[in-house]
């Protein structure tokens, strides 16, 4: 508490000498950032911020063939690498050492030495594909360097990759090349829209091929490498939403997850030749996500998303009986995989309290067993300190079954009875979901700043059933808005949190959210900070990366259809920045291929030219997001800066 005092009464001399200059928009660079408006950060703020900037994570990267050690993700200096560890809790051993953090990473199942991944340059998304040779402590560049290429996948006898290529327009192709002569790749597939590499058939001549088309409908097709022919994968007049997709062991039958006949994702059994498929979740009423085959089909593992907390599930393949799975707490799996000699599952657990760490699980009638791998730094923080969040539903504006529809949430509440200022933070996609991970930016608010964190999962979330995730969707865009004035209404009725004191904080589609709330709540918010945000959903689409606009097009809406276009433009918060005369902090990274930098360039011109007060804050060498250390370490500290501001009580 003493020291949010002093962090309080230093921020507001420095902000009260900043409104005295009235904002002027002067630019300022200081190395790869670009500035307007944003003070110097006090010491005692920095200070304090350091431990917390200082947390790391690590996921698990895949497992080398021989099955000794595995391959971790985590970040020791600017970016996340590649590190080898050699036994449970053992040290960790940097192997790549990239300025650019890396993406996409494979391990060869056949070659201890090797592995795939994926790199861009700063954060254009342009991704190239790299083989990494571990005996030479280097790498080659195997794709041809033009466009994005990405989602390297090994063939089971290591002998071959697949990645997918953007081509003109929003054509894609997929690449088969021989590891051993990567030069000669070739064009394999070329279709329209969204294709990309799923899996290989043991005997490599065929690859499983996912071609999304929205979140609500896609498809599974079997590429013949050799000749190029596609056959669709449980074909259907319906329209279906397809997860994930591998060969079972033999190669006889394929795993798929489709939300058909049903709300949520289940995981089927598909045989290839009759056609026939089985329901193997039936009786799970939430998404199945991750899936993988054991390498020696003796069983298959799976996690669930049960309201955003995960669950992992281990059945015996003979029969689909349930095998022992460890009881883990509550947080998000990721990086499912098996040893290659199946005797382990191995995975990433990060959780709301604890930022992610690798484990396995030891398969076996009775000597199951889970081992911890890494234990990741929090700054010297004290982890007993963190807040759990509350998970809690609110009442929104319309109903279902004559009854008010509830909005999902969790909420990170400080010590003391408040009442609490409170920051929304509203999540991206605008399918994305909000889920209970580590977020050191939202305990360091909460617990140094004394601020309550709301996140919402408003309609049009993944994760709640297919209707939910539709229900925002063309014409229906601001209904999601409107959830956002329903949760401030629910604050009021809260004690113990201030309903004048509120800002609104999110990213991409959850900027866009951001300054839409803006629009329509000025009033009831102190402020709200946007990053790579959309400010029109015309201009965006008119010059998003040109590979991405078919995809975005069944969720926002056609722009090239009139009537479409005159309702985007009558929603966009770029065309009513009139009504926004709260603090405004925009963040952008300038190499952004998803939401250009204009989209942040017009509204802070436009909030400007209205008398608005905003701060600004681009990187040069970031594109959807910060994902270097100092880029982010700047961006906290302005943002935690910002928010001081709006929340000092005069």
């Amino acid at each position: 508490m003493k020291n949010r005092q002093i962090i309080f009464a230093i921020t507001a001399t420095l902000l009260a000498s900043a409104s005295a200059n009235t904002w002027a928009a002067e630019r300022i660079e200081k190395g790869n950032l670009i500035l307007e408006n944003v003070p110097e950060t006090p010491p005692a703020l920095s200070e304090r911020l350091r431990q917390y900037q200082n947390t790391r994570s690590a996921s698990l990267a895949g497992f080398p063939a021989d099955g000794d050690g595995i391959f971790i993700s985590t970040r020791f200096a600017e970016t996340s690498q590649i590190h080898f560890v050699t036994q449970p809790m053992g040290a960790r051993a940097q192997v790549t050492f990239y300025d650019e953090p890396l993406g996409g990473i494979a391990a060869s199942p056949t070659d201890a030495n090797h592995f795939a991944f994926t790199r861009d340059n700063g954060g254009d998304e342009n991704y190239q594909v790299f083989l990494f040779d571990r005996a030479r402590g280097a790498s080659e560049m195997i794709s041809d360097g033009e466009g994005r290429q990405g989602s390297p996948t090994w063939s089971q006898d290591g002998a071959q990759l697949a990645w997918y290529k953007t081509l003109e327009g929003s054509t894609r192709g997929i690449v088969v090349a021989a590891v051993d002569a990567p030069e000669n790749r070739r064009l394999a597939f070329q279709g329209d829209g969204w294709w990309s590499p799923s899996g290989w058939s043991p005997d490599g001549l065929s690859l499983l091929l996912f071609h999304y088309i929205s979140i609500n409908e896609s498809e599974i097709h079997l590429l013949n490498v050799t000749s190029g022919e596609t056959t669709r994968v449980n074909p259907s007049n319906d329209k279906i939403a397809f997860g994930n997709a591998e060969f079972s062991h033999d190669g006889q039958s394929i795993y798929f997850t489709s939300d058909e006949g049903g709300e949520f994702l289940d995981l089927y059994r598909y045989d290839i030749a009759s056609r026939v498929k089985q329901n193997l979740t039936s009786e799970i009423d939430w998404d199945v996500g991750a899936i993988r085959i054991s390498p020696d089909g003796k069983s298959y593992a799976f996690v669930t998303n049960e309201a955003g907390r995960s669950r992992l599930h281990i059945r015996r393949t003979r029969d689909d009986r349930a095998l022992p799975a460890p009881d883990l707490p509550p947080g998000v799996i990721g990086g499912l995989d098996y040893r290659p000699d199946g005797s382990q599952i191995g995975f990433s657990l990060n959780a709301a309290d604890s930022p992610g760490d690798v484990y396995t699980w030891l398969l076996g009638r009775n000597r199951s067993a889970l081992e911890r791998w890494t234990e990741s730094e929090v700054g010297g923080l004290d982890s007993s300190s963190f807040i759990q969040p509350e998970f809690f539903d609110y009442p929104t504006f319309d109903t279902v079954n004559d009854e008010s529809r509830q909005i999902p949430g969790f909420i990170y509440k400080p010590e003391g009875e408040g009442p609490h200022p409170v920051i929304v933070s509203i999540h991206g996609g605008p399918e994305g979901q909000a889920r209970p991970t580590f977020s050191s930016t939202y305990q360091f608010w909460a617990n140094e700043l004394g601020a309550a964190i709301i996140v919402p999962n408003v309609r049009g979330s993944s994760g709640f059933g297919k209707t939910y995730v539709q229900l925002d969707n063309g014409m229906k865009r601001e209904d999601s808005v409107k959830d956002i004035g329903a949760l401030l209404d629910w604050v009021e009725t809260q004690g113990d949190l201030d309903k004048n004191r509120i800002m609104v904080y999110g990213g991409s589609y959850g900027g866009y959210m951001v300054l839409a709330s803006m629009v329509h709540f000025n009033d009831r918010l102190a402020g709200a900070v946007d990053i790579v945000g959309i400010s029109n959903f015309v201009t965006f689409l008119e010059n998003t990366a040109e590979y991405r606009r078919d995809l975005r097009r069944p969720e926002y809406g056609d722009e090239r259809i009139p009537e479409m276009r005159a309702f985007l433009e009558s929603i966009a918060p770029l065309n009513h920045a009139d009504k926004i005369s709260k603090p405004l902090f925009v963040i952008q990274g300038i190499n952004d291929p998803r939401v250009p930098y204009t989209e942040a360039e017009q509204i802070l011109a436009k909030v400007r030219a209205n008398g608005g007060e905003v701060w600004y804050m681009a990187a040069k060498d970031e594109g959807h997001g910060f994902r270097k250390k100092s880029n982010r370490d700047a961006m906290t500290e302005a943002v935690a800066l910002f928010i001081e501001d709006l929340f000092t009580v005069e």
